[in-house]
């Protein structure tokens, strides 16, 4: 399993909290890259719901780790 920032952003608008199964039929109704949807058969659900992307990928970047001033534009 991977992740990217190209492919995480597939699941921004995906309705959290949300089970793996309602992850995955949010990819494919979605029409997400087939990579997404082969990572979130490989996450490990041990039946919890995941409240955000970071639940999935902990590395997720927030808005923190970008140095992009909003102020200026």
């Amino acid at each position: 399993m991977y992740w990217t920032l190209e492919l995480a952003v597939k699941l921004e608008d995906a309705p959290w909290p949300a089970s793996k199964k309602e992850l995955i039929d949010y990819a494919i109704r979605s029409g997400a890259p087939l990579e997404v949807i082969e990572n979130l058969e490989q996450v490990e659900e041990e039946g919890e719901q995941y409240e955000s992307i970071e639940d999935i990928w902990p590395d997720y970047p927030s808005k923190d780790d970008f140095l992009f001033n909003e102020d200026e534009y």
